[in-house]
């Protein structure tokens, strides 16, 4: 019983650990959506997003009404006590201090005289007071200008999660197709690996029955294990374009995942390059992301400027107060409205070395923006000439692999017949395997090139940006 008990337990670990670590297979699509989920880069665009979409809330809070409310207890250990005028009264032979208590001796100059000051205290021992103010800014160029600067922030930031987003496809899709390409080669490798074994076994045999001398078996097992090192490479190649696709996908590096899909050359028209030139400078991303920066930075100026001009604001207060010697309190209340204005008159010089700092940093980013356009304009009239010439070489290459593999046919068919050398079918062999690379990198170059393409006019699926509900709003 315990036997099967441990058998059972076993087979269930054994089961457990095979569906743990079962390879994820992606498709290019979920790889994009699952980078878009998990990407740090996103996350921190899409947070920046919110982030600005708060201050242009917080900006028109500005010019909205402000409701303050303030209040306070007082109660005094030891009262302050003011300097006061007393004076003498001459009554005959008597002499009285009195303290404006006219009401007791009346105040006649000729009979008081000055004798100084007296510390005396017109506080009570206790004290409140609240207050309820209402402000509204009637004029404020500072919280004006706030508003449509903190808007164009807005749109700022909506436009750097969309050129990450662009990004972020464009650096999976060459990722992708990378581990794709590195599998390819890992196959074309392999199959030339096989084939190698395979000929080292036919010569084998014939080299046994005494038809093929020691030299042609040696050569065709140093071929073999000549292979061999470069298919040991490619698998450590595969891994690690498969561990640089995970690290974009946000995913756990101990996960295995796989990629389906293929390096298939689809022709497609070629437009004319300033034609392209055109869209580009007018849909890519880090250029609009660039042009809303500039102008961010023309509002910064008018900010800055802003202190030139003065704050007129309305105001209303309501006082409620109260004092007693004790508990027993006299309360009063007051309200009263009005108008504040203020303007600098003299900072210094600040504000205008403020504004001429701004001024610069605007002019730094229309010279940005300037040599971006340059630097797009040469890349868009490389990616076509690239286009070009694997439109070009695509379909040679095409006709060279079916040479490649005729010719490997017939040499090895040759050598059984004995026509041939061991030589020959190694090099048909090497030329088989080179004309497969040749096009598949060209093949490669060429989905790559267009994707660049599409990413510099700005072409991103919809459904990528739906999956964003802050670019919505």
């Amino acid at each position: 019983m315990k036997a099967k008990l441990k058998y059972l337990l076993f087979t269930l670990l054994v089961l457990f650990s095979s569906s743990y670590s079962q390879t994820k297979t992606f498709t290019l699509d979920e790889a994009i959506k699952t980078a878009l989920n998990n990407n740090s880069d996103v996350k921190i665009a899409e947070m920046n997003v919110k982030k600005a979409s708060a201050a242009v809330h917080e900006a028109f809070g500005y010019a909205l009404p402000s409701l303050d409310l303030t209040a306070g207890f007082t109660h005094f250990l030891e009262k302050p006590k003011t300097p006061f005028p007393d004076f003498e009264a001459l009554l005959g032979n008597a002499t009285y201090s009195i303290l404006f208590d006219e009401n007791v001796i009346p105040r006649d100059d000729n009979k008081f005289k000055s004798v100084g000051y007296s510390l005396q205290s017109f506080a009570l021992a206790n004290n409140y007071e609240t207050n309820l103010q209402l402000t509204q800014i009637l004029f404020s160029s500072a919280v004006f200008r706030g508003i449509g600067a903190s808007q164009i922030y807005l749109d700022l930031s909506k436009a750097q999660l969309k050129n990450t987003i662009s990004a972020t496809v464009l650096n999976v899709e060459k990722a992708f197709y990378g581990v794709q390409l590195t599998k390819e080669v890992y196959l074309i490798t392999k199959a030339s690996f096989e084939n190698a074994q395979e000929n080292y076994k036919n010569v084998s045999a014939l080299y046994g029955q005494g038809l093929v001398s020691e030299f042609d078996n040696l050569q065709a097992e140093v071929q073999v294990e000549n292979i061999r090192p470069t298919l040991l490479d490619m698998e450590n190649r595969l891994k690690d374009a498969a561990d640089g696709l995970k690290i974009l996908l946000g995913l756990n590096p101990e996960n295995e995942i796989d990629v389906e899909g293929e390096i298939a050359y689809q022709p497609m028209p070629i437009p004319e390059t300033q034609d392209v030139v055109d869209e580009v400078l007018k849909s890519n991303l880090s250029l609009q992301t660039l042009s809303l920066k500039a102008q961010v930075d023309d509002a910064f100026i008018d900010l800055d400027r802003a202190e030139y001009w003065p704050n007129i604001a309305a105001f209303g207060n309501y006082s409620y107060a109260g004092s007693g010697e004790k508990w027993d309190f006299q309360n009063y209340s007051s309200l009263m409205v009005g108008v504040n204005f203020s303007i600098n008159l003299w900072k210094g010089q600040r504000t205008a070395h403020r504004v001429e700092q701004s001024t610069l940093t605007y002019q730094q980013t229309e010279e940005q923006v300037s040599q971006l356009k340059d630097y797009l304009t040469a890349q868009v009239k490389s990616k076509i000439n690239e286009l070009h010439r694997v439109q070009t070489v695509v379909e040679t290459q095409d006709k060279n692999v079916s040479l490649a593999e005729r010719a490997y046919q017939i040499s090895t068919v040759r050598y059984k017949e004995g026509t041939s050398s061991q030589l020959e079918v190694q090099n048909a062999d090497i030329a088989l395997r080179q004309a497969r690379l040749n096009r598949l990198q060209t093949v490669y170059s060429y989905l790559i090139t267009r994707y660049e393409l599409e990413q510099m006019i700005g072409k991103v699926a919809p459904e990528y940006y739906s999956l964003f509900d802050s670019l919505n709003d």
